[in-house]
């Protein structure tokens, strides 16, 4: 049984070199390993999780590249397929002044897309505790039948269904194809994390209660609405609240929310997925570590905390 399994896409994440320019002015890019549902994956490894990844890439370098990646941080990769039909996906990440970023995707279709059901994998999606998703793997078929394919086995086999949206509109045909297409994988979910904004483009405004009147569902247990430097607020059907960020120099935040969600999912299990405010709250204090670390670093993969740097962190505000 596994602590977490990851469901989606796996890509190569191309960084641009030089901060403060578009893709076209960018005179070189560092190859880095990505793709959300990995990146936390990996996020969950690395704080002292087990975790494991199902999904496809290209049977091509690349996807061969992604795969050592994942085993060589400690994922377990027995659900991971490869393919001929198309290859791995691909990012060109360009990075403002900022630290935030603006993203080139070659997908047309990429081996992702065409991910289908095996045994394999719907083995492990029924064998974890905590089984994470996000939206890219809803937006095209068959890859998006084979996600709540594996989102149903692990809710039939009692876990919790963790959810980022992960809006990346221009991937989706339209944006109300988008909403539709993520509103479907937030009625799954019992836990959400969402960017401020996100919450705008699907409740219509970024005020977390907002959600409990638009797109709150029974099964819903806890949204967290992350706020980059802002830090956090979360809501559940008992509490509300709100935590501040830690600061750090920000490098690049390639995989800051996806550290975030490992800080977080890893941080509920060490409380036995309890749902008390300070249950809560304790984990969502090793989310924002995990997802500040992340910051420090080019890349997603590369940059994602182990739990000595993130306790270091905590340690030097007074938390643990």
């Amino acid at each position: 049984m596994f602590d977490v399994v990851c469901c989606g896409e796996l890509l190569i994440d191309f960084v641009s070199l030089r901060r403060g320019v578009d893709l076209a002015r960018a005179p070189a890019f560092k190859k880095a390993p990505g793709g959300a549902p990995a990146n936390v994956a990996v996020g969950v490894a690395r704080l002292g999780g087990s975790s494991a990844f199902i999904g496809q890439v290209g049977d091509d370098d690349f996807g061969r590249f992604l795969a050592a990646s994942l085993a060589e941080n400690g994922v377990d990769t027995r659900g991971l397929r490869f393919t001929a039909e198309a290859r791995t996906a691909l990012a060109f990440v360009s990075l403002r002044a900022d630290g935030e970023r603006d993203f080139l995707f070659y997908r047309h279709p990429s081996a992702d897309m065409l991910w289908q059901p095996d045994t394999a994998a719907l083995e492990l999606a029924a064998s974890c505790r905590v089984f994470h998703f996000g939206s890219i793997s809803l937006i095209a078929e068959p890859s998006r039948s084979t996600t709540l394919q594996a989102v149903q086995r692990a809710r039939s086999s009692g876990a919790l269904i963790s959810y980022d949206p992960n809006l990346r509109l221009a991937l989706w045909p339209s944006p109300e194809a988008a909403r539709e297409g993520i509103l479907l994988g937030w009625s799954q979910a019992h836990v959400i994390k969402v960017s401020e904004d996100e919450l705008v483009f699907l409740a219509g405004c970024g005020d977390p209660s907002a959600v409990i009147e638009r797109l709150w569902h029974p099964a819903l247990r806890l949204l967290v609405v992350t706020r980059g430097a802002g830090g956090c607020a979360y809501v559940t059907p008992e509490h509300q609240g709100e935590l501040p960020a830690f600061p750090v120099r920000v490098v690049d935040s390639t995989g800051a929310g996806d550290g975030f969600v490992a800080g977080l999912l890893v941080g509920l299990l060490e409380t036995r997925l309890e749902f008390t405010r300070e249950a809560i709250e304790r984990a969502l204090r090793l989310a924002n570590a995990a997802g500040a670390l992340t910051c420090t670093r080019r890349g997603a993969i590369p940059a994602l905390p182990r739990r000595g740097r993130v306790r270091a962190l905590l340690r030097r505000h007074g938390l643990s």
